[in-house]
């Protein structure tokens, strides 16, 4: 009884000392692709592997708990490793390119094509002349956050509807 007053009591005084977001999110976020302003994104050079890609980059959107973001993305041509530290989805929007995952699993990805990369995964881009794409980033959850969430999932399916139902 004494541990759970003291935690309540910590986690009264926790909220009390957090900051109260003065910003509420922006339901709604939308920009012609065309219309963005580009600005440079070197690629590492250590990560270059032929050529000289030339890379940019532009935000578009940024979730409220920074956990996400959309940008567009475009890079001439050259060949190079790319580390994937978050989650990222793909659409490519003009041009091609050659991709090989870690796996040795190769694919073209060219205009209205989707690809899935995997955080914390390296790929292999050969971009012969130029591509632009579309790339939806999220974070991955720390490894607690997921099992909550896969036991949440799990009690959700459950025949008799578990403990969420």
């Amino acid at each position: 009884m004494v541990w759970k007053l003291m935690l309540a009591s910590a986690v009264g005084m926790a909220v009390k000392t957090m900051p109260i977001a003065t910003a509420a999110p922006r339901p709604l976020i939308a920009a012609s692709s065309d219309a963005m302003e580009m600005e440079p994104a070197p690629i590492e050079p250590s990560w270059i592997l032929a050529g000289d890609p030339k890379a940019r980059l532009a935000l578009h959107s940024r979730a409220h708990d920074d956990a996400a973001t959309t940008a567009i993305w475009d890079c001439t041509a050259g060949t190079f490793r790319w580390y994937f530290g978050w989650d990222e989805t793909v659409m490519i929007l003009e041009g091609e390119v050659h991709v090989t995952a870690e796996d040795g699993t190769e694919r073209t990805l060219k205009a209205g094509d989707i690809g899935y990369f995997a955080g914390n995964t390296w790929a292999t881009w050969h971009i012969e002349t130029y591509v632009r794409k579309i790339a939806f980033c999220r974070k991955k959850f720390p490894v607690p956050v997921t099992i909550a969430y896969r036991l949440r999932d799990m009690l959700r399916s459950s025949p008799r509807g578990g403990l969420a139902a």
